[in-house]
């Protein structure tokens, strides 16, 4: 059957034209089609280059993505007031329970995934399943630094002086500040201990960015210590940086990214069609390789030999955060960290 299919980003800017003035609700999309927000950069190159082709061969269904970072996709699910932007949110823990406190997602059967008995215990609830993992700690560059043992280190020399810093914008940033104010008497819901150390050696810290410019900085040579995931230390590893991973001795950072099914999706089934391919042995494989370097969730997909972890078990034992009491305090803190570290 020949589809003529009108994108979302192509009706927006049909209606910007328009001077914003919408003139069709929720464009209703052929049979065999789901749209998925997914997180730009490395997520959006990874999907369109093996999801997308692998949900049309297996299921005839037409993939669209629309790059959003998860903040952005709650607030555009919040503003649509029942009628979603997509069918599918990709999510951090954080945004995800704004979701579930929202009721922005369909209620989730595990069942309806034929891949279901290839996660993990837990890895599927009554709002989503889990599609990725991810382990947060330390990066530095081997031929300039010895390994540091801690959170702690970083506020001494040699390390203070190359350290790249980043705010509360993402998860892995947000963790990292929170175990940094952790052994400086801080806590889950006081990040204050954490800023005023980083008040000190800020004169001396070598880059303050964004959180997607720091994996450049460091590749630049701008910075030669960071905290960050084990994916962009594989990602910079594969294009030749010096570069590796250093669990804290408090413990590796873990937390899940999900998926979940939007509340007022008429593409269900293509849903979890979309859902089911995401976590299949073969695209787990094919995410886990170079370039992509995505933490497999499928049992059956070995994990590469340069994460911290043999199995996705030992992550039981990562550190994990109780998102529900960060999220009213992340904004502020989003503020604050802009304000008191620019340089």
């Amino acid at each position: 059957m020949t589809r003529t299919r009108l994108g979302r980003r192509n009706l927006m800017a049909a209606t910007a034209a328009l001077g914003g003035i919408t003139l069709l609700p929720r464009l209703a999309l052929a049979k065999g089609s789901v749209t998925a927000a997914i997180y730009p950069g490395s997520w959006e190159e990874a999907y369109r280059a093996i999801v997308l082709p692998a949900l049309k061969k297996t299921s005839d269904v037409d993939l669209e993505m629309v790059p959003l970072f998860a903040v952005d996709e709650i607030a555009k699910a919040k503003a649509a007031r029942g009628a979603p932007p997509f069918d599918a949110f990709v999510l951090d823990p954080g945004p995800r329970i704004l979701g579930i406190e929202g009721g922005l997602y369909e209620k989730f059967d595990g069942k309806k995934l034929t891949n279901l008995s290839k996660l993990p215990a837990g890895f599927t609830d009554d709002y989503g399943v889990c599609v990725g993992a991810q382990v947060v700690g330390i990066a530095y560059n081997p031929k300039k630094l010895a390994a540091p043992k801690g959170w702690k280190d970083l506020f001494s020399d040699p390390y203070a002086s190359r350290l790249g810093l980043t705010g509360f914008q993402t998860t892995f940033g947000t963790a990292s500040l929170i175990e940094i104010a952790k052994v400086y008497g801080g806590s889950e819901t006081n990040i204050d201990p954490a800023l005023a150390e980083l008040k000190k050696i800020l004169p001396k810290v070598a880059a303050v960015g964004q959180p997607a410019a720091m994996p450049s900085l460091f590749q630049q040579g701008q910075c030669d210590v960071m905290y960050t995931n084990t994916q962009t230390v594989s990602t910079l590893k594969g294009k030749g940086v010096d570069i590796e991973f250093v669990k804290p001795e408090t413990g590796a950072i873990a937390f899940y990214t999900t998926m979940h099914i939007a509340k007022g999706s008429t593409e269900v089934e293509n849903a979890y069609k979309y859902f089911d391919v995401v976590v299949s042995k073969d695209v787990q494989e094919a995410l886990a390789k170079p370039p992509y370097n995505f933490v497999p969730v499928n049992v059956d997909v070995v994990l590469p030999a340069d994460l911290p972890m043999k199995s996705l078990d030992e992550m039981t034992k990562y550190v994990t955060h109780d998102w529900a009491k960060i999220n009213p305090l992340r904004a502020a803190w989003i503020e604050k960290f802009n304000k008191e570290m620019a340089k």
